[in-house]
Formats: C-alpha cells, sequence, structure tokens
C-alpha cells in the first residue's frame, strides 16, 4: 500500500539516468580550443603570479589539462574556479579574490558584461561552422540581396565571423557583422573600449550610426536605425538569442545552429512575450513588499542600481529588502513569504528568469522601474541590462516627484481593487525593532508599514525557539547511526 502513494528507496538508488559526458580533449588539440599559448603569454607579459581559470560545468573535464599546460609554461600558479557564484556567464571575480588571483581567465560562453576589478581575458570555444551550409542557409532566408541584414553571434562561433562575411559580402553589400568589445581597461582578450572615452561613445539613442550593446558593437548605413535591418543569429536557441529578440523586439530575426545546421525564421511571438512581462509589471504594481535579490557581484555599477531601486521602491510606497544568496531556485525563494515580488540584479543573459515555478514573480530592474515609477511608461523599448537606467545611461529617465504628484489611485488589472500609491513617503524613521507607526490622510488609513516584523508576528511557526534558562541541563547521551533512510537502531525494541 506505501509503493501506491510513494516510490521505493530500492527504486529510487538503483535507477539508471542517462547523462551526456564531455569526453575529454585530446592533449594535441588543447593547444587549438583553449589558446594555451596565447593564455600563457598574456600571464608573463603581466607578470601575474596566481591565475585564476574559471570553467563552466561542460568544459570542467579539461580543466586539469589546462591547468597543468598553463603552469608549466609559464611562472604562474593556477587556480580552477568549478563553481561559480552566480552564472558561469559572468565573470566570477569573488571566488577569484578569495585565493588572491591576479587576474582571471574565463572559459567558454560569455555575457560579456563589464567588470572592474580584476584583470580579465576571454577564451572561448572556437566550436566549428560549417561556412557552406551556414552561407547557403543565409541565402534561403534573405533572398531579397539588397536587404540590410546584421549578423550577429555567440561568442563561441565569433571566430569564423569574418569568413562568413567575405563569403557573403559580393552578393550581400548591404550587411554588417558585429564585433566583440567589452567595455574598461580590463579585459585584453578582444577589442575594449576605454572608461574615459564613455561620454564620447556613439550609442543606440546618440547615433543611429553605431549600436553598442551587449558587448557587440556594429554600424548601420547613413540614414537607416536598427529597426530597418533584419537580424541572422548564428548560434543555439538559448538567453542570447531571447535577450538580443526582447531588445531589438521590433526586428525580424532568423537564426542558423551549426550543431543541427539547420536555420529558421525566428517564430517565436515577441508580442507574447512582452505581454508576459506586463503582467509581472502590474504584479509589481500591486505587491507591497519587494525583494531586491542580488544577482551579481562581478558586473559594474551593481551597487548603483540596487541604491537607485531602494529609492524607487521607496518613492512608489513600498517596502524593500536586499538579499545575496547566490544561484537561484525555487526552495530559496519560497522560505520568504512575506515578499510579494522579486527584482534580480544580475547580467542582461540571466535577468530574464521564467519565474513561472516560483511562488512569488520575480522582474527585473526595468520592468520594477515601469511599475514604481510614473515617469517610464511602457513602450516598444524593453531594457535588460541595468546600467543603462543609471543616470547617465541611454534609458535613464529620474524619479518623479512625488510630492507634486501627491497621493494618487488607480485600480489594479488583475485583482479589480483600488491600490493607493505614495502612502509611505512620509513615513517617520523609526529604529525600535519590529515597532508599527500609523499613517493617515484624508481618504485612506494604512497601519503597521513594518511588514516583515507584522508578517512574521501573524504566523504560527516562527522557527526554533531558544528557551534560555527554561530547559533542564542533561548529560549528552549517545545519539542514532547510520544514515537516515535506514538508522542501526531501527527495528529493534531499546
Amino acid at each position: 500500500m506505501a509503493d501506491a502513494f510513494s516510490s521505493s528507496s530500492e527504486t529510487v538508488i538503483q535507477r539508471a539516468v542517462d547523462v551526456a559526458v564531455k569526453i575529454a580533449t585530446p592533449l594535441e588539440k588543447l593547444e587549438e580550443f583553449y589558446q594555451i599559448k596565447k593564455t600563457c603569454d598574456f600571464i608573463s607579459e603581466h607578470e601575474f603570479k596566481k591565475v585564476a581559470l574559471q570553467f563552466p560545468d561542460e568544459l570542467l573535464v579539461d580543466s586539469v589539462a589546462v591547468a597543468v599546460e598553463i603552469e608549466s609554461n609559464s611562472n604562474a600558479k593556477p587556480f580552477i574556479l568549478g563553481d561559480t557564484s552566480y552564472g558561469s556567464c559572468c565573470v566570477d571575480e569573488v571566488a577569484a579574490e578569495h585565493i588572491g588571483a591576479d587576474c582571471i581567465v574565463h572559459y567558454g560562453g560569455a555575457c560579456l558584461s563589464p567588470s572592474a576589478r580584476l584583470p580579465l581575458m576571454y577564451v572561448f570555444e572556437r566550436r566549428p561552422v560549417d561556412l557552406v551550409k551556414c552561407s547557403s542557409t543565409f541565402r534561403e532566408l534573405h533572398p531579397d540581396t539588397r536587404s540590410h541584414v546584421a549578423i550577429l553571434c555567440d561568442v563561441n562561433y565569433d571566430h569564423v565571423m569574418n569568413d562568413l562575411v567575405t563569403i557573403l559580402l559580393p552578393e550581400y553589400p548591404n550587411i554588417v557583422v558585429a564585433e566583440l568589445v567589452v567595455e574598461g581597461e580590463q579585459c585584453y582578450s578582444h577589442g575594449r573600449i576605454k572608461k574615459q572615452h564613455d561620454d564620447a561613445r556613439l550609442s543606440e539613442r546618440d547615433n543611429s550610426q553605431v549600436i553598442y550593446q551587449f558587448g557587440r558593437r556594429f554600424s548601420l548605413s547613413s540614414g537607416l536605425s536598427i529597426t530597418d535591418y533584419s537580424l541572422f543569429y548564428v548560434g543555439q536557441e538559448g538567453a542570447t538569442l531571447r535577450n538580443f529578440m526582447m531588445t531589438w523586439n521590433r526586428c525580424s530575426f532568423c537564426s542558423f545552429d551549426p550543431k543541427t545546421m539547420t536555420g529558421r525564421t525566428e517564430s517565436v511571438s515577441i508580442n507574447r512575450a512582452l505581454m508576459k512581462r506586463y503582467y509581472t509589471i502590474e504584479r509589481a504594481k500591486d505587491a507591497n513588499v519587494v525583494g531586491i535579490l542580488v544577482g551579481t557581484l562581478g558586473v559594474a555599477d551593481y551597487l548603483g542600481i540596487i541604491q537607485q531601486l531602494k529609492e524607487t521602491i521607496r518613492g512608489a510606497g513600498k517596502k524593500s529588502y536586499v538579499f545575496a544568496m547566490g544561484k537561484l531556485n525555487v526552495a530559496k525563494l519560497a522560505n520568504f513569504l512575506e515578499i510579494d515580488i522579486f527584482v534580480l540584479i544580475a547580467c542582461p543573459e540571466n535577468s530574464l528568469l521564467d519565474s513561472s515555478e516560483f511562488y512569488k514573480p520575480v522582474v527585473t530592474p526595468f520592468e520594477m522601474e515601469v511599475a514604481c515609477n510614473k515617469k517610464r511608461e511602457w513602450s516598444e523599448e524593453y531594457v535588460t541590462d541595468f546600467r543603462h537606467l543609471l543616470p547617465g545611461g541611454q534609458s535613464h529617465v529620474p524619479l518623479a516627484n512625488q510630492q507634486e504628484e501627491g497621493d494618487e489611485t488607480d485600480v489594479s488589472l488583475i485583482t479589480g481593487a483600488l491600490r493607493s500609491q505614495n502612502l509611505l513617503n512620509r513615513e517617520p524613521a523609526v529604529s525600535s525593532f519590529g515597532s508599527s507607526v500609523v499613517l493617515r490622510n484624508q481618504a485612506l488609513t494604512v497601519a503597521n508599514t513594518n511588514s516583515a516584523a507584522s508578517f512574521l508576528a501573524e504566523r504560527s511557526w516562527r522557527g526554533l525557539e531558544k528557551k534560555l534558562g527554561e530547559t533542564p541541563v542533561v548529560k549528552a547521551v549517545a545519539g542514532r547511526r547510520g544514515i537516515a533512510i535506514a538508522y542501526e537502531e531501527e527495528g529493534t525494541s531499546s
């Protein structure tokens, strides 16, 4: 009868699971795949002594062999970072600083978000691409040779982009290819944009001739904007392509997958995806307590967006709490039932989190600003890079003056209930823990604004109670032995 309601323990232990295991790269091909000589030259040129080698999970099988080759060909001591604090696409500067590393070598896919603490070198996988098949797919998807097309790619296929353009350019004179660039002086693997030239840098809003976003830069024809171009992406379906499609949502997208060697017109309804994101914005407007999830400690300016979000949420009359919990999962966030909605601060590729399995929605900083800042309106623009929301960014919108607007009310599109804005803006500073205040205005009254404390007080179980001095002191006795599934003394009478 028990097996009707639960799985047999023996069946679970003996179950065979199919796992795709990557075969280790032969030693003679390590140089080609991991650019050992170029890495050693980078280390020797800057006289680094401790080097952090950051590998994604799928490349860990080669990590030891790569570390041995680097150590034998340089004077540096390599350390392998196998488990990143957040996404593997981001540079894990925190883990590198734990070992006192002088620089980081990042292997595999990357979001190319700027880092500011340690010198950095990117080593991409250099995955193979059938250029003949890719070019023929391009011709099938773009029969008009006069069409304007911008070619983007996953970073692991960047090494073949110049060859692809060489094949296509005689037939398609209006194509452009994006080059990889990273802002700042810390990146040494490819083109970079110096910080002191940020003010003079051409951006999408300042000049339509140059697009610089997500570590890519490409030039457009005179008089045309990005909406006049079709975008052709080389790579697998995933976070990178989804990020491009959400940002440039008015452009048509086609893609070529080098693994399956198939191309297609991306038929995912961007309008439907945007409306799903707009639903989360309405949930954010209804929320009273917001949890700010710190999903990166390496992307530049993450502290600035945290402070800006706290001020924006405060200006909308909501409470905010900051959480730093590493990689997110459903169980972690389920521990905080008092939070109505979470806002994730992460790199552009990790910020678009599918929160359908979570108990509470997870939104991006842009979506939270749309919900809380009256001056920012929902439009065709969608921002995934939170640095663009900061002062000086191309999508920055100043916070609305709450005193001029006064207490406004509107109707929730989800619950149909009346919600009020700015009730907590004049909340006095309260230093005592767990205290409550009552705020009144001409129309409404809100009580007990310390949301987390009031939620805890109403719970029937509040965690383990210390009961200091209330329990008798007893001698230590022998406890159980074994594993939880079968302790040694179970089934015997004592």
